[in-house]
């Protein structure tokens, strides 16, 4: 292939470009608050999960305070009832006997009552505390993740401005290099990741090999349209003013 040798020094201002974009679509995949992000947000799946079983626990012990109170309730005002019965002395002496008796059973009754409703109650006041550690907890990693994504938004505004800025000459760039050669270039960079490198000190720099005497005199004798390429690495290899030859 042949090509001005002004189109094939363009060829490394675009390399230059497209390098450079490359490295911004590398910074946008590896931003560090992407890694922090996906690694809070595992663990705020997990805090959710334990917040729902958690809250569901809650719930099902304070179902059992509120029948543990009801229970102690219905003791409460059965015992009421027979204390007034037996206060106002009416009935017989049986009668009296009996309720005095059916008040010493309910206040046995209530006396485990009250035990269980106190040892629901703790169990109530401690999956209370977990509910709320919990929440301060969610809360707490709430804010590092959002703080985290203004970060990372913030990040990703700033390359992409970079981004468009890099970007804005290419299409010139590519109009003046030549739909031939962007071609093979393309095609190049595909493969390697860079598709055209200049001769520098009879060094590539594409691959950063020094070139040997052969190849030295053979690009020598080499017409300055003809587009090159190194042995090496197969880039394009661009000739240069400081080319060393």
């Amino acid at each position: 292939m042949r090509a001005e040798s002004a189109r094939q020094l363009r060829l490394l201002d675009l390399q230059a470009i497209d390098t450079r974009l490359d490295q911004i679509a590398h910074a946008r995949r590896t931003l560090p608050q992407l890694a922090e992000l996906a690694d809070l947000e595992g663990k705020a799946r997990l805090l959710d999960d334990q917040l729902v079983r958690s809250r569901t626990e809650l719930g099902d012990v304070q179902r059992e305070v509120a029948k543990a109170e009801a229970d102690v309730q219905l003791v409460r005002e059965r015992a009421a009832r027979d204390r007034a019965r037996l206060d106002a002395g009416t009935g017989t002496a049986k009668d009296l006997q009996a309720l005095q008796h059916e008040l010493e059973s309910l206040a046995r009754r209530q006396a485990e009552l009250e035990d269980v409703e106190l040892e629901v109650m703790e169990r109530a006041e401690a999956a209370e505390h977990d509910v709320s550690e919990l929440e301060r907890g969610r809360g707490e990693l709430g804010e590092r993740i959002a703080g985290l994504e203004r970060d990372r938004d913030e990040a990703l505004r700033r390359l992409a401005d970079e981004e468009a800025t890099v970007g804005a000459p290419r299409d010139g760039i590519v109009g003046e290099v030549g739909a031939d050669l962007v071609a093979l270039y393309e095609k190049i960079r595909g493969t390697s990741g860079t598709g055209a490198a200049a001769l520098r000190q009879r060094r590539c720099g594409g691959c950063q090999l020094e070139l040997n005497p052969v190849e030295i005199s053979r690009i020598r004798s080499a017409d300055e349209d003809e587009v090159l390429r190194c042995e090496e690495c197969n880039r394009i290899l661009v000739r240069t003013p400081e080319s060393g030859l």
